[in-house]
């Protein structure tokens, strides 16, 4: 029994993870399938890749529901582990260099979270949630903004949160198409579902709301800046996920029920839509060579379903009512409005000039890959597009392959998800408001002790 066995703990945000996760992790392994079945496993060797995926999803789950600190750690290590072998699949050289910087990265936001780990087990004598909780109320404040800084910053760093945030685009898009879909959709999300009950049930009360709202509002910023810069469709998306994560922590800094409640159903849009838009930008790979924007034309007639693939789930990224884009980032900017201050005023309306610029970029990729004819793509000229950055692993080679049934399947069916959020979004609100009505510390801790009064007396026992 808690505090001595293994706690996992299951509200209805970890339930929701839960779901979500299990949805986009079996969309990616049947698109991974069709893949493997029209090239064979040469670049993505089943017998490396089926046991790495499911190892990864271990370590999701497990982190979704941990409830002591250290199971939490276990599950990371789990997941990082299992997405250092994911992403070097292949062994080809550009996979090689981002597989070390994200180790390297990895490794130093696991070392803080160990840290934080040891100095908070030192000081309240156990790593049990509940009971670090209950007892860290005990300890001066200098003291818990230490632990509360130091656990920030290694969440941060899984989360790609700025100036954490540089490693990601670098790292996912020399990956497969799938690998780098779930790697877009889940991993980056662990370290906001981990922020979230860091500052709900550790350190309650928005002791760095302003730095949080600081970060957030640069996360958003810098984010669709790089974003703007690239011409590789990948790359793009990758700026794009980073500046999507300033929504969430905006949200978690806000603090109140309300916000908390647009964060959940946030997270669920963006899970879902990053994931289907990196799929489709293999789709596009695959039937035009090539993810260059400045390679790339006439899409439109010649692959109509990955032309309406790639527009619905675009158009929900970039906030076009009545989508769960637009709903997710104005019940942000409600509940913020509803705070108020000069601070959450400017991060709002930053978020609405990155929300401008992500439909500006996305739209981009839709008039060139899609719109412009195939013999357009040889004389056109642009001062702008001229100056659009190239991956550095783009050799200029265009290659075309098949595209096989099943992952058009596959992603249709995840498009249609992400469209469900929007037809689904009253129920899934209501469900959003009775999550976050879980998070605060006293249901957390009334639920993992619920025969005590206080964790302190179990720990005393």
């Amino acid at each position: 029994m808690p505090p001595f066995g293994i706690v996992l703990y299951v509200d209805r945000l970890s339930a929701i993870m839960l779901v979500i996760s299990s949805v986009v992790l079996l969309g990616v392994l049947l698109y991974s399938v069709g893949q493997g079945i029209a090239d064979g496993d040469k670049d993505t060797p089943l017998s490396i890749f089926h046991p790495a995926y499911l190892i990864l999803a271990a370590g999701l789950f497990d982190a979704f529901v941990a409830g002591d600190l250290f199971n939490m750690y276990v599950g990371f290590e789990m997941l990082l582990a299992a997405s250092f072998v994911l992403l070097t699949l292949g062994g080809i050289g550009p996979r090689i260099r981002s597989g070390v910087n994200y180790v390297v990265i990895s490794l130093v936001s696991s070392v803080f979270f160990l840290a934080a780990i040891a100095i908070i087990f030192g000081a309240t004598g156990t790593v049990n949630i509940a009971q670090i909780a209950e007892r860290i109320a005990g300890l001066d404040f200098n003291t818990q903004l230490m632990l509360h800084t130091v656990l920030l910053v290694g969440f941060a760093v899984k989360a790609a949160v700025w100036p954490m945030s540089f490693w990601l685009p670098e790292s996912y898009p020399t990956a497969p198409a799938p690998i780098t879909a779930v790697f877009a959709g889940l991993l980056t999300k662990v370290g906001i579902y981990a922020i979230i009950r860091t500052e709900t049930v550790l350190f309650p009360g928005g002791a760095l709301q302003v730095p949080l709202m600081v970060v957030a509002g640069m996360t958003l910023i810098v984010g669709i800046l790089g974003a703007l810069a690239q011409a590789d469709i990948k790359r793009l998306l990758s700026f794009t996920l980073v500046s999507h994560i300033g929504y969430m922590v905006f949200g978690i800094a806000v603090g109140t029920t309300q916000a908390d409640a647009a964060v959940i159903y946030y997270v669920a849009h963006h899970i879902l839509v990053q994931t289907t838009l990196f799929l489709v930008a293999g789709l596009i790979e695959r039937v035009g060579g090539t993810t260059s924007i400045t390679k790339l034309g006439g899409l439109l007639a010649s692959a109509p379903v990955i032309a309406m693939l790639y527009f619905i789930p675009a158009m929900n990224l970039g906030g076009i009512p009545p989508l769960s884009g637009f709903l997710g980032k104005v019940s942000l900017f409600f509940s913020g409005a509803e705070v108020g201050g000069w601070l959450i005023w400017t991060v709002i309306g930053l978020g609405a000039l990155t929300s401008l610029l992500t439909l500006y970029a996305l739209a981009r990729i839709w008039n060139m890959v899609f719109w412009r004819g195939a013999e357009e793509v040889a004389d056109y000229e642009s001062p702008l597009i001229d100056q659009l950055q190239e991956a550095e692993e783009d050799d200029g080679r265009v290659v075309t392959k098949e595209v096989p049934k099943l992952m058009i399947g596959a992603t249709s069916v995840l498009v249609v998800a992400t469209v469900s959020l929007t037809i689904f979004a009253g129920p899934l609100f209501d469900l959003a408001d009775r999550a976050s009505g879980q998070l605060d510390q006293t249901t957390y801790i009334s639920n993992v002790f619920p025969d005590y009064s206080n964790a302190g007396q179990v720990g005393d026992d």
